[in-house]
């Protein structure tokens, strides 16, 4: 599947409703995890979250800016207490699933 393809499966996904436009596999891993929401952008698809270490990801604890698409940030805020999941895409980490 071509990039722009991917990117339009994941708009149209996001656009539904759903959480995942991913697959969990070797080429983009996923991983749950929680954390506090430490900051948010929403006109740039950025959420700065400080979390534990996320091994299947190969992350130690840190406070890492993930990018999000946009719809998912509803009822969001820096403070709050979250559980998400992430995923690796093309070297980036994505939140492509997130709760208070």
């Amino acid at each position: 599947m071509s990039m722009t393809n991917r990117r339009l499966q994941q708009a149209l996904i996001a656009g539904m409703g759903l959480t995942s436009a991913y697959s969990a596999n070797a080429q983009n891993p996923q991983a749950s995890s929680s954390g506090e929401v430490r900051g948010i952008d929403s006109a740039a698809g950025k959420i700065t979250i400080k979390h534990g270490a996320i091994a299947d990801l190969g992350l130690p604890a840190m406070t890492l800016v993930y990018r999000i698409n946009p719809s998912l940030l509803t009822g969001i805020k820096p403070g709050d207490k979250v559980t998400f999941t992430a995923a690796r895409d093309n070297g980036k980490y994505v939140v492509i699933a997130i709760k208070k």
